[in-house]
């Protein structure tokens, strides 16, 4: 019970959360929706079922295929990566076990989604007019969550050190 209660694993309840939230709104869309199906929300957000077979912003996404074994690598390094970091983080560092969870869950998240249907599954559509932003969703957005509060960390930790 060590491990998960005086290291980063401490919010491993947390990354469950946002797996099973991710995967159920993803299961409600594929079961609800077709392809290209879309649901206004309000004037700016739509849920939109989209297939992103590429990474970020569907990032190699028309590559041919050899894409998904190369971002299933990455995802499954990057997670192991952080499972372990996350057992060596000390339960003080709060803002850092926090952002590794988040991207951890996201990534597995996302992960679940490659390995499983061979793209991930995006829905959520933020739009103003004629712009709009790339389909994302639970996974991305933890995982943008997670990075900005690496950032977050690594200026605050150095100005938080200066104090002690």
């Amino acid at each position: 019970m060590t491990l998960f209660s005086q290291t980063g694993w401490r919010f491993w309840w947390l990354i469950l959360l946002l797996l099973i939230a991710d995967q159920v709104t993803k299961q409600v869309v594929i079961h609800n929706m077709q392809l290209f199906d879309s649901i206004s929300v309000v004037p700016f957000f739509n849920i939109t079922y989209v297939r992103n077979y590429g990474a970020a912003f569907s990032f190699l996404s028309d590559a041919g295929g050899w894409q998904r074994w190369f971002f299933t690598l990455i995802a499954v390094g990057v997670s192991m990566v952080i499972a372990v970091w996350l057992g060596r983080l000390p339960r003080q560092q709060v803002k850092l076990s926090l952002a590794l969870s988040l991207v951890l869950a996201g990534a597995i998240g996302n992960l679940v989604d490659r390995s499983i249907y061979g793209y991930v599954i995006d829905f959520l559509h933020v739009f103003y007019q004629d712009w709009h932003y790339p389909a994302f969703n639970i996974a991305d957005s933890a995982i943008c969550i997670g990075a900005a509060l690496l950032i977050w960390d690594s200026f605050t930790n150095k100005a938080e050190a200066k104090h002690d």
